[in-house]
Protein backbone atom coordinates (compact mmCIF):
# COMPACT_ATOMS: atom_id res chain seq x y z
CA UNK A 1 0.00 0.00 0.00
CA UNK A 2 1.11 3.55 -0.74
CA UNK A 3 -0.23 6.34 1.47
CA UNK A 4 -0.13 9.64 -0.38
CA UNK A 5 -0.49 13.31 0.57
CA UNK A 6 -0.47 12.88 4.35
CA UNK A 7 1.18 15.32 6.75
CA UNK A 8 3.56 14.32 9.51
CA UNK A 9 3.20 15.68 13.04
CA UNK A 10 5.17 18.78 12.03
CA UNK A 11 2.86 19.50 9.09
CA UNK A 12 5.26 18.38 6.35
CA UNK A 13 4.06 16.45 3.31
CA UNK A 14 4.60 12.74 3.74
CA UNK A 15 4.12 9.63 1.60
CA UNK A 16 4.61 6.14 3.02
CA UNK A 17 5.11 2.86 1.21
CA UNK A 18 4.00 -0.15 3.25
CA UNK A 19 5.16 -3.61 2.23
CA UNK A 20 5.00 -7.03 3.93
CA UNK A 21 3.67 -5.49 7.13
CA UNK A 22 6.55 -3.02 7.44
CA UNK A 23 7.26 0.56 6.48
CA UNK A 24 9.36 0.24 3.33
CA UNK A 25 9.95 3.91 2.56
CA UNK A 26 8.97 7.42 3.64
CA UNK A 27 9.33 10.54 1.55
CA UNK A 28 7.60 13.00 -0.71
CA UNK A 29 6.05 12.12 -4.06
CA UNK A 30 7.06 8.47 -3.82
CA UNK A 31 6.42 6.58 -7.07
CA UNK A 32 3.55 4.11 -6.85
CA UNK A 33 4.74 0.54 -7.51
CA UNK A 34 2.72 -1.17 -10.21
CA UNK A 35 -0.48 -2.70 -8.88
CA UNK A 36 -0.04 -1.14 -5.43
CA UNK A 37 -3.13 0.04 -3.54
CA UNK A 38 -3.02 3.81 -3.06
CA UNK A 39 -4.66 5.49 -0.06
CA UNK A 40 -5.24 9.23 -0.45
CA UNK A 41 -4.65 10.84 2.96
CA UNK A 42 -5.01 14.42 1.81
CA UNK A 43 -5.83 16.70 4.75
CA UNK A 44 -4.90 14.06 7.32
CA UNK A 45 -1.95 13.69 9.67
CA UNK A 46 -0.14 10.35 9.84
CA UNK A 47 1.20 9.16 13.20
CA UNK A 48 2.58 5.89 14.50
CA UNK A 49 -0.34 3.84 15.81
CA UNK A 50 -0.90 4.11 19.54
CA UNK A 51 0.12 1.61 22.22
CA UNK A 52 -1.71 1.42 25.54
CA UNK A 53 0.30 0.53 28.62
CA UNK A 54 -2.81 0.02 30.76
CA UNK A 55 -6.03 -1.60 29.58
CA UNK A 56 -8.80 -3.95 30.73
CA UNK A 57 -10.61 -6.27 28.32
CA UNK A 58 -12.31 -8.36 31.06
CA UNK A 59 -11.36 -11.75 29.58
CA UNK A 60 -11.57 -14.28 31.12
CA UNK A 61 -14.59 -14.15 33.37
CA UNK A 62 -16.19 -10.75 32.85
CA UNK A 63 -17.02 -10.85 29.15
CA UNK A 64 -20.41 -9.27 29.84
CA UNK A 65 -18.48 -6.02 30.37
CA UNK A 66 -16.02 -6.41 27.47
CA UNK A 67 -14.59 -9.28 25.47
CA UNK A 68 -11.53 -9.55 23.27
CA UNK A 69 -13.51 -8.85 20.08
CA UNK A 70 -15.21 -5.69 21.35
CA UNK A 71 -12.06 -4.53 23.13
CA UNK A 72 -10.11 -5.01 19.91
CA UNK A 73 -12.70 -3.04 17.94
CA UNK A 74 -12.60 -0.21 20.48
CA UNK A 75 -8.82 -0.15 20.33
CA UNK A 76 -8.75 -0.02 16.53
CA UNK A 77 -11.35 2.78 16.52
CA UNK A 78 -9.11 4.73 18.88
CA UNK A 79 -6.00 4.31 16.73
CA UNK A 80 -4.44 1.54 18.84
CA UNK A 81 -2.69 -1.57 17.54
CA UNK A 82 -1.24 -2.81 20.86
CA UNK A 83 -2.61 -2.95 24.40
CA UNK A 84 -1.15 -4.15 27.70
CA UNK A 85 -3.87 -5.95 29.66
CA UNK A 86 -4.30 -6.08 33.43
CA UNK A 87 -4.78 -9.41 35.28
CA UNK A 88 -7.82 -8.59 37.45
CA UNK A 89 -9.96 -11.16 35.64
CA UNK A 90 -11.78 -14.31 36.81
CA UNK A 91 -9.73 -16.33 37.34
CA UNK A 92 -6.98 -13.84 38.08
CA UNK A 93 -4.25 -14.15 35.47
CA UNK A 94 -1.50 -15.72 37.57
CA UNK A 95 -0.01 -17.99 34.92
CA UNK A 96 1.57 -17.90 31.51
CA UNK A 97 -1.10 -20.31 30.26
CA UNK A 98 -3.93 -17.82 30.90
CA UNK A 99 -1.84 -14.99 29.47
CA UNK A 100 -1.09 -16.90 26.28
CA UNK A 101 -4.74 -17.85 25.81
CA UNK A 102 -5.83 -14.20 25.92
CA UNK A 103 -3.03 -13.17 23.58
CA UNK A 104 -3.92 -15.93 21.14
CA UNK A 105 -7.55 -14.81 21.11
CA UNK A 106 -6.47 -11.24 20.34
CA UNK A 107 -4.26 -12.51 17.52
CA UNK A 108 -7.19 -14.48 16.09
CA UNK A 109 -9.40 -11.38 16.10
CA UNK A 110 -6.56 -9.60 14.32
CA UNK A 111 -7.43 -5.96 15.04
CA UNK A 112 -5.04 -5.26 17.90
CA UNK A 113 -2.13 -7.14 19.48
CA UNK A 114 -2.23 -7.70 23.23
CA UNK A 115 0.18 -8.48 26.02
CA UNK A 116 -1.48 -10.05 29.04
CA UNK A 117 0.26 -9.23 32.32
CA UNK A 118 0.47 -11.64 35.27
CA UNK A 119 -0.42 -10.92 38.89
CA UNK A 120 2.33 -10.23 41.43
CA UNK A 121 0.75 -12.49 44.06
CA UNK A 122 -1.04 -15.67 43.09
CA UNK A 123 -4.77 -15.00 42.61
CA UNK A 124 -4.27 -11.59 44.27
CA UNK A 125 -3.97 -13.32 47.64
CA UNK A 126 -1.51 -10.64 48.79
CA UNK A 127 1.22 -13.05 49.91
CA UNK A 128 2.09 -15.91 47.53
CA UNK A 129 4.95 -15.26 45.09
CA UNK A 130 6.03 -18.80 44.15
CA UNK A 131 4.47 -18.62 40.69
CA UNK A 132 6.88 -15.82 39.74
CA UNK A 133 9.82 -18.22 40.02
CA UNK A 134 8.50 -20.44 37.24
CA UNK A 135 7.28 -17.83 34.77
CA UNK A 136 8.74 -18.35 31.27
CA UNK A 137 10.91 -15.70 29.66
CA UNK A 138 8.11 -14.40 27.45
CA UNK A 139 6.30 -13.02 30.52
CA UNK A 140 7.85 -9.62 31.16
CA UNK A 141 5.32 -7.67 33.26
CA UNK A 142 3.68 -8.32 36.62
CA UNK A 143 1.13 -6.17 38.43
CA UNK A 144 -1.46 -6.19 41.19
CA UNK A 145 -3.56 -3.60 39.37
CA UNK A 146 -6.75 -2.65 41.17
CA UNK A 147 -5.36 -3.75 44.51
CA UNK A 148 -1.70 -3.06 45.00
CA UNK A 149 0.38 -5.31 47.22
CA UNK A 150 -0.36 -4.14 50.75
CA UNK A 151 2.29 -6.03 52.73
CA UNK A 152 5.68 -4.30 52.65
CA UNK A 153 7.70 -7.48 53.09
CA UNK A 154 5.82 -9.26 50.29
CA UNK A 155 6.36 -6.32 47.96
CA UNK A 156 10.05 -6.15 48.82
CA UNK A 157 10.42 -9.85 47.97
CA UNK A 158 8.52 -9.27 44.73
CA UNK A 159 10.94 -6.49 43.76
CA UNK A 160 13.91 -8.74 44.54
CA UNK A 161 12.48 -11.57 42.41
CA UNK A 162 11.63 -9.17 39.58
CA UNK A 163 15.16 -7.80 39.59
CA UNK A 164 16.66 -11.30 39.44
CA UNK A 165 14.33 -12.47 36.66
CA UNK A 166 14.24 -9.31 34.53
CA UNK A 167 10.57 -8.59 35.19
CA UNK A 168 9.01 -5.13 35.18
CA UNK A 169 6.62 -4.31 38.01
CA UNK A 170 3.58 -2.23 37.12
CA UNK A 171 2.39 -0.52 40.27
CA UNK A 172 -1.13 0.38 41.28
CA UNK A 173 -0.25 2.68 44.19
CA UNK A 174 -2.87 2.45 46.89
CA UNK A 175 -2.65 1.77 50.60
CA UNK A 176 -6.07 0.21 50.96
CA UNK A 177 -6.23 0.77 54.71
CA UNK A 178 -5.90 4.49 54.12
CA UNK A 179 -7.74 5.00 50.82
CA UNK A 180 -11.27 4.81 52.29
CA UNK A 181 -10.59 8.06 54.17
CA UNK A 182 -7.64 9.69 52.33
CA UNK A 183 -6.88 8.44 48.83
CA UNK A 184 -4.27 11.15 48.22
CA UNK A 185 -2.20 9.89 51.15
CA UNK A 186 -2.85 6.30 50.07
CA UNK A 187 -1.41 6.90 46.59
CA UNK A 188 1.49 9.00 47.83
CA UNK A 189 2.67 6.51 50.48
CA UNK A 190 2.61 3.56 48.08
CA UNK A 191 4.37 5.59 45.39
CA UNK A 192 7.14 6.51 47.81
CA UNK A 193 7.53 2.90 48.96
CA UNK A 194 7.66 1.45 45.47
CA UNK A 195 10.02 4.08 44.05
CA UNK A 196 12.39 3.38 46.95
CA UNK A 197 12.18 -0.37 46.39
CA UNK A 198 12.96 0.14 42.70
CA UNK A 199 16.03 2.17 43.59
CA UNK A 200 17.10 -0.28 46.31
CA UNK A 201 16.81 -3.44 44.21
CA UNK A 202 17.51 -1.94 40.78
CA UNK A 203 14.14 -3.22 39.58
CA UNK A 204 12.38 -1.79 36.57
CA UNK A 205 9.16 -0.13 37.82
CA UNK A 206 6.30 1.46 35.92
CA UNK A 207 3.89 3.56 37.98
CA UNK A 208 0.36 3.25 36.66
CA UNK A 209 -2.18 6.11 36.47
CA UNK A 210 -0.19 8.63 38.54
CA UNK A 211 -2.66 11.30 39.63
CA UNK A 212 -1.31 13.54 42.41
CA UNK A 213 1.27 16.29 42.27
CA UNK A 214 3.16 14.67 45.17
CA UNK A 215 3.27 11.24 43.49
CA UNK A 216 4.52 12.55 40.16
CA UNK A 217 7.21 14.53 41.98
CA UNK A 218 8.31 11.33 43.76
CA UNK A 219 8.74 9.70 40.36
CA UNK A 220 10.73 12.73 39.20
CA UNK A 221 13.06 12.50 42.21
CA UNK A 222 13.48 8.72 41.86
CA UNK A 223 14.48 9.13 38.23
CA UNK A 224 17.04 11.77 39.20
CA UNK A 225 18.47 9.27 41.68
CA UNK A 226 18.93 6.79 38.85
CA UNK A 227 16.01 4.51 39.66
CA UNK A 228 14.60 2.64 36.67
CA UNK A 229 11.16 4.18 37.08
CA UNK A 230 8.69 5.24 34.40
CA UNK A 231 5.13 6.46 34.79
CA UNK A 232 1.92 6.99 32.88
CA UNK A 233 -0.93 9.45 33.22
CA UNK A 234 -4.47 8.85 32.00
CA UNK A 235 -6.51 11.05 29.68
CA UNK A 236 -9.22 11.46 32.32
CA UNK A 237 -6.78 12.71 34.97
CA UNK A 238 -5.65 15.32 32.44
CA UNK A 239 -9.13 16.33 31.22
CA UNK A 240 -11.21 16.43 34.39
CA UNK A 241 -10.71 17.93 37.83
CA UNK A 242 -12.84 17.38 40.89
CA UNK A 243 -14.73 20.63 40.37
CA UNK A 244 -15.83 19.55 36.89
CA UNK A 245 -16.67 15.89 37.41
CA UNK A 246 -17.81 13.61 40.19
CA UNK A 247 -17.35 10.13 38.71
CA UNK A 248 -15.91 7.07 40.41
CA UNK A 249 -12.51 6.08 39.10
CA UNK A 250 -9.51 4.58 40.87
CA UNK A 251 -7.48 6.68 41.61
CA UNK A 252 -10.06 9.46 41.91
CA UNK A 253 -10.35 12.56 39.75
CA UNK A 254 -8.00 15.06 41.38
CA UNK A 255 -7.78 18.84 41.83
CA UNK A 256 -6.96 21.46 39.21
CA UNK A 257 -3.55 21.82 40.89
CA UNK A 258 -2.89 18.15 40.31
CA UNK A 259 -3.87 18.43 36.65
CA UNK A 260 -1.44 21.34 36.29
CA UNK A 261 1.31 19.27 37.90
CA UNK A 262 0.69 16.35 35.53
CA UNK A 263 0.94 18.65 32.51
CA UNK A 264 4.18 20.09 33.89
CA UNK A 265 5.52 16.55 34.37
CA UNK A 266 4.72 15.82 30.74
CA UNK A 267 6.61 18.93 29.70
CA UNK A 268 9.75 18.11 31.70
CA UNK A 269 9.86 14.45 30.63
CA UNK A 270 8.91 12.86 33.95
CA UNK A 271 5.83 11.25 32.35
CA UNK A 272 6.79 8.50 29.92
CA UNK A 273 3.45 7.78 28.29
CA UNK A 274 -0.34 7.97 28.24
CA UNK A 275 -2.16 4.89 29.59
CA UNK A 276 -5.92 4.86 29.08
CA UNK A 277 -6.92 2.61 32.01
CA UNK A 278 -9.82 1.58 29.75
CA UNK A 279 -12.15 -0.02 32.31
CA UNK A 280 -15.49 -1.23 30.90
CA UNK A 281 -18.49 -1.72 33.22
CA UNK A 282 -22.20 -2.19 32.73
CA UNK A 283 -24.61 0.50 33.87
CA UNK A 284 -25.69 -1.82 36.69
CA UNK A 285 -22.13 -2.33 37.89
CA UNK A 286 -21.45 1.41 37.81
CA UNK A 287 -24.61 2.05 39.81
CA UNK A 288 -23.37 -0.51 42.33
CA UNK A 289 -20.11 1.42 42.78
CA UNK A 290 -17.67 -0.03 40.24
CA UNK A 291 -14.75 2.31 39.53
CA UNK A 292 -13.58 3.09 36.02
CA UNK A 293 -14.44 4.43 32.58
CA UNK A 294 -13.87 3.37 29.00
CA UNK A 295 -11.19 5.36 27.25
CA UNK A 296 -9.61 3.72 24.20
CA UNK A 297 -11.81 5.46 21.64
CA UNK A 298 -11.59 8.94 23.15
CA UNK A 299 -7.94 9.01 24.23
CA UNK A 300 -6.46 10.80 21.24
CA UNK A 301 -9.19 13.43 21.01
CA UNK A 302 -9.04 14.14 24.75
CA UNK A 303 -5.26 14.37 24.84
CA UNK A 304 -4.92 16.34 21.61
CA UNK A 305 -7.57 18.84 22.70
CA UNK A 306 -6.16 19.21 26.22
CA UNK A 307 -2.43 19.09 25.59
CA UNK A 308 -2.06 20.52 22.10
CA UNK A 309 -5.05 22.85 21.66
CA UNK A 310 -5.42 24.07 25.24
CA UNK A 311 -1.89 23.78 26.66
CA UNK A 312 0.01 24.52 23.44
CA UNK A 313 2.22 21.42 23.53
CA UNK A 314 3.49 20.12 20.18
CA UNK A 315 1.76 17.22 18.45
CA UNK A 316 5.18 15.58 18.24
CA UNK A 317 5.24 15.31 22.04
CA UNK A 318 1.75 13.82 22.16
CA UNK A 319 2.76 11.32 19.49
CA UNK A 320 5.70 10.31 21.67
CA UNK A 321 3.43 9.86 24.71
CA UNK A 322 0.99 7.64 22.82
CA UNK A 323 3.39 5.71 20.58
CA UNK A 324 7.16 5.82 21.09
CA UNK A 325 7.00 6.32 24.87
CA UNK A 326 4.77 3.31 25.57
CA UNK A 327 6.77 1.24 23.08
CA UNK A 328 9.86 1.93 25.18
CA UNK A 329 8.07 1.03 28.42
CA UNK A 330 6.81 -2.21 26.87
CA UNK A 331 10.15 -3.17 25.31
CA UNK A 332 8.88 -2.81 21.74
CA UNK A 333 10.90 0.23 20.70
CA UNK A 334 12.87 -1.71 18.09
CA UNK A 335 9.80 -2.26 15.91
CA UNK A 336 6.87 -0.11 17.07
CA UNK A 337 6.14 3.51 17.87
CA UNK A 338 8.03 5.28 15.08
CA UNK A 339 7.48 6.18 11.45
CA UNK A 340 10.72 4.79 10.05
CA UNK A 341 11.71 2.23 7.41
CA UNK A 342 11.82 -1.26 8.90
CA UNK A 343 9.29 -0.52 11.62
CA UNK A 344 5.91 -2.23 11.76
CA UNK A 345 3.39 -0.63 9.41
CA UNK A 346 1.12 0.28 12.34
CA UNK A 347 -0.22 3.73 11.55
CA UNK A 348 -3.10 6.03 12.34
CA UNK A 349 -4.48 8.82 10.18
CA UNK A 350 -6.10 11.62 12.17
CA UNK A 351 -7.94 14.81 11.31
CA UNK A 352 -6.61 17.26 13.87
CA UNK A 353 -8.88 20.09 12.70
CA UNK A 354 -12.11 18.12 12.96
CA UNK A 355 -14.28 19.11 15.91
CA UNK A 356 -16.66 16.36 16.95
CA UNK A 357 -19.01 15.53 19.79
CA UNK A 358 -18.50 12.31 21.74
CA UNK A 359 -21.53 10.02 21.51
CA UNK A 360 -21.18 7.18 24.02
CA UNK A 361 -23.94 5.21 22.30
CA UNK A 362 -21.76 4.88 19.18
CA UNK A 363 -18.68 3.52 20.93
CA UNK A 364 -17.43 0.13 19.76
CA UNK A 365 -16.82 -1.01 23.33
CA UNK A 366 -19.45 -3.29 24.81
CA UNK A 367 -19.67 -0.87 27.77
CA UNK A 368 -20.75 2.75 27.58
CA UNK A 369 -19.45 4.10 30.92
CA UNK A 370 -18.06 7.20 29.26
CA UNK A 371 -18.21 10.55 31.10
CA UNK A 372 -16.93 12.28 27.94
CA UNK A 373 -20.39 11.79 26.42
CA UNK A 374 -21.35 15.15 24.90
CA UNK A 375 -17.84 16.63 25.14
CA UNK A 376 -16.53 18.53 22.10
CA UNK A 377 -13.09 17.33 21.03
CA UNK A 378 -10.61 18.01 18.25
CA UNK A 379 -8.69 15.20 16.64
CA UNK A 380 -10.78 12.49 15.01
CA UNK A 381 -9.26 9.09 14.25
CA UNK A 382 -10.04 8.46 10.57
CA UNK A 383 -8.10 5.30 9.69
CA UNK A 384 -6.06 2.75 11.64
CA UNK A 385 -3.66 0.35 9.95
CA UNK A 386 -2.02 -2.67 11.56
CA UNK A 387 0.81 -4.36 9.65
CA UNK A 388 -0.24 -2.34 6.61
CA UNK A 389 -3.86 -3.53 6.73
CA UNK A 390 -6.80 -1.25 7.51
CA UNK A 391 -8.40 -2.27 10.81
CA UNK A 392 -10.63 0.78 11.25
CA UNK A 393 -12.16 3.32 8.92
CA UNK A 394 -14.43 6.08 10.24
CA UNK A 395 -17.86 6.37 8.71
CA UNK A 396 -17.82 10.14 8.18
Amino acid sequence: MLIRHAKDCNGRACDLWLRDGKIAAIGQDLPAPEGEEVLDARGLTVLPAFLDTHCHWRTPGFEYKEDVATGSAAAAAGGYTFVNLMPNTRPVCSSAEIARAVQAEAAAVGLCDANQTVSITRDFDGKTLDHLLSLPEDVKFITEDGHGVQDNAVMARAFAIASERGLTILSHAEDMEISPWDYRLAENLETLRNCHLAEYYGTRLHMCHVSTREAVNMVRIARRHGARVTCEVTPHHLWFDDKRLQYKVNPPIRTAQDVKALVAAIQDGTVSCIGTDHAPHTAEDKAAGAAGMVGLETAFGVCYTKLCRMEGLPLELLSFLMSSGPAQVLGLEDRKGLLAPGYDADLVLVDIDHLYTVDAAKLHSKSKNCPYDGEHLYGRVVTTLKAGRITYQSEA
